[in-house]
Order: structure tokens, then C-alpha cells, then sequence
């Protein structure tokens, strides 16, 4: 039997699932401060649309999502994954009121790949946002194939399509399928930053000398500085738009 749960419904499912889909992210990703800054407050701010889908009693995906304010204008979206975070949290605290639910992640157990559970999440999240009034949907989309492209400029890589006129990338093509527009390039969307010795942990790699690198999993180029010991990544996301959602009668 499958169901969706609230990861406040089950916090101890939630730590298992977190634990076993680590591994589905690259290590830098993990370390970016804006989101451990406000991981707590997401939490308990936005605990509906921290959802899981469990099936006899194991997670089988696992989706964040916040609440902001947005008028619908692409030169007004936040500054990606980052600022998303930023603007829900410092909204919420202001009590402006949402009109836009923003997915910030959704990871799918690597055996059910393919099996359209990301559309099940989306559905679900789709379904909490109407009950709390919200009618648009946004994503800061982080495309997997972008990584074997880091030279490319996302605002190239995001024109990039098949034969049948979807994207190339997989990722970009599940949230095309559920009928979602792509808006434009989110520049720094995410930014981390560390001593060269932490970049070289998380990147499984040496940085003998100052320059821009490659790293596995990174969909831009990654910068170190040897001289003042430390290494920054600005990751570029592309901002997508789910249909909106028809307001309840």
C-alpha cells in the first residue's frame, strides 16, 4: 500500500530516508550554508509540503517544497534555490501571505527510477498548496545532464532539445511531461563555499593549484584560491513553471 505522509507525521522515516538518498547528491551539494541555515525554519514553517511517499513502511521518494509570494513576472523570481529559501522563511516571518508553492527538491529512490513517482510528488504537493490557497507552482530545476556540460552556459544548455522537441536532459523532461515551461536561468542559485582542504573531501579530488576546475557532479566550474585557502562554487539552476492551479469553488 502506498501512501503520502508528512515527514512531521514521521520524523523517523524521514532521517532513515534523508540517510539512504544522501548518496543521490553530490557531497558539496550538502554543504551549501543558506540551506543549513534555514533547514530548521523550513521545517517547521512549511512542515505540509515536506513530503514522503512510503510503501510497506519504506520511503520510496522524498519532496521539499516552500511558500512564497511571486506576481508571476520572471524578472521577479528569487535568486534560485537560495533565495527561494531566503524569501519563504523571511516572508513567512513577515506574515506576507504566499500565492506560490516552490518545489525545492524531490528525490526518487534509485531502483524506482522512471516509475513516474516524481509525478506522484508533484501531484501531491500540487494537492496541499490548493488546500492552502496557492495557485502557482515554480521550480529552481537542477538538471542532471548539465554536469557533463560545466563549460556550457546554462542560458545555452537550456535551449538544447530532442528531435521530438523535449529537452535533452532527464530531469528538465519529467517536469516538460507534467507540462511545465521553462522561464529562464537562475544564476547563483546555490552557493557553497569552503577551505581547499573541504573542497577536496567533497569532491573526492586534489586542487594543487588556484584555478577553475571541473568536479564530478558540479554543473558549473568550481574556483579555488590556494593563496587565501579557500574554494567557491556558484551553481546556475533554471527556473521552470508548473501549470497553475485552479483556485477550489
Amino acid at each position: 500500500m502506498r501512501e503520502i505522509i508528512t515527514a512531521g507525521e514521521r520524523p523517523d522515516l524521514k532521517k532513515a530516508a534523508v540517510a539512504a538518498l544522501r548518496g543521490e547528491w553530490p557531497a558539496f551539494v550538502l554543504h551549501d550554508a543558506v540551506s543549513t541555515t534555514h533547514r530548521q525554519a523550513v521545517g517547521e514553517y512549511f512542515a505540509r509540503y515536506d513530503v514522503m511517499l512510503v510503501e510497506d513502511g519504506e520511503v520510496l521518494a522524498l519532496a521539499v517544497a516552500v511558500a512564497l509570494r511571486w506576481d508571476g513576472v520572471v524578472s521577479t523570481l528569487p535568486d534560485g534555490y537560495d533565495g527561494a529559501l531566503v524569501a519563504a522563511v523571511t516572508e513567512h516571518e513577515s506574515g506576507v501571505a504566499p500565492d506560490t508553492v516552490c518545489l525545492m527538491s524531490a528525490t526518487v529512490r534509485p531502483d524506482r527510477a522512471r516509475g513516474g513517482l516524481a509525478g506522484v510528488m508533484l501531484t501531491a504537493l500540487r494537492e496541499r498548496a490548493a488546500d492552502a490557497g496557492l495557485t502557482r507552482v515554480i521550480v529552481p530545476v537542477r538538471p542532471t545532464l548539465k554536469a557533463r556540460y560545466p563549460l556550457t552556459p546554462m542560458a545555452d544548455f537550456h535551449r538544447w532539445t530532442r528531435a521530438d522537441g523535449l529537452h535533452l536532459d532527464p530531469w528538465i523532461r519529467t517536469h516538460q511531461r507534467l507540462g511545465a515551461e521553462i522561464l529562464a536561468p537562475a544564476p547563483n542559485s546555490m552557493v557553497v563555499t569552503g577551505t581547499v582542504g573541504e573542497w577536496e573531501d567533497w569532491a573526492a579530488m586534489a586542487f594543487p593549484q588556484s584555478g577553475h576546475y571541473v568536479v564530478p557532479g558540479a554543473l558549473d566550474l568550481v574556483e579555488i584560491d590556494r593563496e587565501r585557502d579557500h574554494g567557491v562554487y556558484r551553481e546556475t539552476n533554471l527556473w521552470m513553471r508548473h501549470p497553475d492551479i485552479a483556485a477550489s469553488s
